[in-house]
């Protein structure tokens, strides 16, 4: 990714960082939480393994997309299921992220695959202990 878009990156990230709709300690109990209790979140939840295969998509994310879990299990979320995030700011930053063992990256995006522009608040994490990925989603 070049300077340029990791400085402005940066920059939004700095700014959404007290907007953050999932607080440290919550990102880092998710991953031990039962699927009822991640549905019961209020925002979209996806867990996806280091190349974006779907692993846990919630009830709010599956309300947002317009697609049930069972639907888009096992599919790549960057090429399957939302493909307008098949690009270098999103899933180049998951890559970046998942390559180098850290992941924590908050950021708005707008939806636009299969659906009227949406504005939303993205949390990309890697939960250290688990080595597992999250997508994180709350519309604007």
């Amino acid at each position: 990714m070049s300077a340029t878009l990791n400085t402005a990156m940066a920059s939004q990230a700095s700014k959404l960082a007290g907007n953050s709709f999932c607080d440290p300690s919550l990102a880092q109990s998710i991953p031990t939480m039962s699927p009822a209790g991640i549905d019961g979140l209020d925002f979209g939840v996806v867990k996806v393994d280091d190349e974006g295969s779907i692993q846990l998509y919630n009830k709010y994310e599956s309300e947002l997309g317009g697609r049930t879990p069972a639907s888009v299990a096992g599919k790549n979320f960057f090429t399957e299921v939302a493909v307008c995030t098949n690009n270098a700011l999103f899933r180049g930053i998951f890559k970046e992220g998942v390559e180098a063992g850290t992941l924590n990256h908050l950021f708005p995006y707008t939806f636009t695959y299969k659906m009227s522009p949406t504005p939303v608040k993205v949390h990309l994490y890697r939960d250290a202990a688990s080595k597992t990925n999250w997508i994180f989603v709350k519309k604007s």
